[in-house]
């Protein structure tokens, strides 16, 4: 079988290998058409090289520098070069998802009065979404991610097959805006959906499902590489690439955090409370009628969705099985009323999925996929350490 990237034929026989052939493509083609100067930003390490590894596992949500060469650094044929590149690691939806959120920007711009910010010439910059390979595209092992504010995308290809497209990060603010005629809401599709599977629980069920009556103020995972047992929700401070040196933005960021709690009432107690755990809280899909299940598998798909075609449609298919939908919790915290703040998880063996739109007046959402046991293709990339240490 063939994948036609436009250029010719690229030969592959199965999803994975299909895929990684594209997004091979697409970087060398980026890659090629970059000045020395600018590979010094957009080309790194490889991912079996320490240092590398220790930066493709800092990513980021916030608005600071995520790593790599910016969009705005580039011209416009190299532009699109990069979101060519990015569009290899989205399917379809995710893609036009991700490039809305990046011109939400603009708007985002304007709610907050044009003001500069956050140590830059521009407080919210569309441009400034940073893309970086890791290693030669069609090496063993390489990798790239693209990340900006609400944005982070993570891709990892071993032995020529994509292994992992994990953690994948995409936020909204405005959560929703007007339109001549209607309205924008990237991620209402994720909000509205699990509004419907909250709704259709019984009053026992609903008991179980609900985490805590008040929405927590992000999601709890985090930008934390790995998510493990007990993790709760990371402030403010702490998602950024380092401190700021102006104390200015300090202040800010402090006070950001401070309102956001102020905002949820949260206590360590409660923050306890909505803590990652193994096994996961909330209520369990085996016991939920089919008609319940197939809203999980629904809601699941609006976020496996987001990997390419092919390979969304094998996740799908996973979760079609029962024993591994019985293994997905659902869980919920804050109001079942829309508009107002909540937050909702669901979360099994192989995947965890948060998300919250509480800041803003609950017009500030975060969602995030990830896979516990194969973030970043962790797992994937020690069995293949392991494999060539012989």
């Amino acid at each position: 079988m063939t994948v036609d990237f436009g250029d010719g034929p690229v030969p592959g026989d199965s999803a994975p290998e299909r895929a990684a052939a594209v997004m091979a493509a697409a970087a060398t083609t980026w890659l090629g058409a970059l000045s020395q100067d600018q590979k010094r930003f957009a080309l790194y390490d490889s991912p079996l090289v320490p240092r590398a590894e220790d930066e493709r596992l800092r990513w980021f949500y916030t608005p600071t520098n995520h790593g790599g060469l910016a969009v705005r650094d580039q011209s416009a044929h190299q532009q699109g070069l990069a979101m060519r590149l990015v569009a290899t690691g989205l399917s379809e939806a995710g893609f036009a998802t991700v490039a809305t959120v990046m011109g939400l920007e603009n708007v985002l711009d304007q709610v907050e009065g044009w003001r500069t910010g956050w140590g830059r010439e521009r407080g919210r910059d569309p441009g400034l979404y940073w893309l970086r390979v890791f290693g030669r595209p069609g090496d063993p092992v390489w990798a790239w991610r693209f990340g900006g504010h609400h944005i982070s995308l993570n891709n990892l290809v071993v032995e020529n097959r994509l292994v992992s497209t994990t953690p994948c990060f995409i936020g909204a603010d405005p959560a929703r805006t007007a339109l001549l005629g209607g309205s924008l809401s990237p991620l209402g599709g994720a909000e509205d959906h699990a509004r419907q599977v909250a709704r259709g629980l019984s009053n026992q069920q609903f008991r179980q499902a609900l985490l805590h009556p008040a929405a927590v103020s992000d999601i709890v995972s985090g930008n934390r590489p790995r998510v493990r047992d007990g993790d709760t929700m990371m402030h403010m401070q702490d998602l950024w690439r380092g401190r700021f040196a102006d104390p200015a933005l300090t202040r800010l960021i402090d006070d950001i955090d401070r309102r956001s709690e102020e905002g949820s009432g949260y206590t360590e107690d409660d923050h306890a409370r909505l803590a990652i755990t193994v096994p996961p809280r909330g209520i369990s899909a085996r016991d939920l009628d089919e008609e319940q299940r197939a809203g999980i598998r629904r809601l699941l798909a609006l976020y496996t969705g987001r990997a390419p075609e092919a390979l969304a449609t094998a996740h799908e298919t996973r979760f079609a099985a029962e024993d591994a939908l019985d293994e997905v919790h659902f869980g919920w915290a804050g109001s079942l009323a829309a508009g107002e703040p909540h937050y909702y998880r669901l979360q099994g063996p192989t995947v965890l999925i948060e998300y919250d739109n509480t800041q803003r007046h609950a017009n500030h959402a975060h969602s995030v996929w990830r896979d516990p046991t194969s973030d970043f293709g962790l797992d994937v990339l020690a069995e293949h350490r392991a494999a060539t240490a012989h």
